[in-house]
C-alpha cells in the first residue's frame, strides 16, 4: 500500500518539473508516472494521468505521452471510467474491469516497443482536483492477458492515497498549457528579430 513516502515523493516530482517550467518533457512525465506507479507496485504504462480541457467537454491525456498525441474522451461518453470519475466527483474501484462496460480503443495500442498492449484487469480511478474544481483524472490499473499474475486488489486506503496524489499533480497540471507547444523543427533557422528585411 501507497504511503506518505509515496505523495512526498511524487510532490517532489511535480516540483521538480515546477522549476525547469515550460510544458513537461517526455522524460519528466515518465518519471512522474512512475513515482505515481511505484506507490502501487505498477509500471509505469499501468499509469494514467488525464486532464479536463478548457470547455469543460473533454478528457485528454497529458501520460501515457503516445495515447496524448491520439485523441480526447468526450465527457458525455457512457461507459468510460474516467469521464464517471469527473461526472461522479470520487474516486472508484474495478478489480474485475474485464467484465466492466468500457471504450477499450486505447488498450489496443501498443505504447512503446517494450510495452505492448495488454488488457486491463484491475483498474482504480480518482479525481484530480485544484481549488475545490476536478480537473482530472489520475488511475492505476493492472494489465495482463488472462492468466497472466496481475497483482493484488486495489482497496479503499489504495484510492484514497490516489486521490491524495491527484490533487498534487492536478494543481500543476492547472498551470501548464491544455496543448503543448509544438516541437521546433530541425534545421529551422530561429525568426529574425523585427520580421523580414525591408527592400
Amino acid at each position: 500500500m501507497a504511503g506518505v513516502d509515496s505523495s512526498l515523493a511524487v510532490a517532489k516530482q511535480v516540483e521538480e518539473m515546477r522549476k525547469v517550467g515550460g510544458y513537461p518533457s517526455d522524460d519528466a512525465l515518465v518519471k512522474l508516472a512512475a513515482q505515481v506507479g511505484n506507490a502501487f507496485s505498477a509500471r509505469k504504462d499501468e499509469v494514467a494521468i488525464l486532464r479536463v480541457s478548457p470547455d469543460g467537454r473533454m478528457l485528454r491525456f497529458l501520460f501515457p505521452v503516445k495515447l496524448h498525441k491520439i485523441g480526447e474522451i468526450p465527457l458525455t461518453t457512457a461507459h468510460s471510467l474516467a469521464t464517471k470519475t469527473i461526472r461522479d466527483k470520487r474516486g472508484e474501484i474495478v478489480n474485475n474491469f474485464a467484465v466492466y462496460k468500457h471504450p477499450t480503443v486505447f488498450e489496443a495500442i501498443d505504447l512503446s516497443a517494450e510495452e505492448k498492449a495488454s488488457p486491463i484487469q484491475k483498474i482504480m480511478s480518482a479525481p484530480m482536483v485544484a481549488e475545490g474544481k476536478v480537473v482530472g483524472v489520475i488511475q492505476i490499473s493492472r494489465k495482463g492477458r488472462p492468466g497472466d499474475p496481475i497483482g493484488p486488489d486495489f482497496t479503499p486506503a489504495d484510492v484514497t492515497e490516489l486521490a491524495s496524489m491527484g490533487t498534487i499533480v492536478g494543481a500543476y497540471v492547472t498551470t501548464l498549457p491544455f496543448t503543448p507547444p509544438e516541437p521546433a523543427k530541425k534545421g529551422a533557422a530561429p525568426a529574425a528579430a523585427g520580421g523580414p528585411p525591408k527592400a
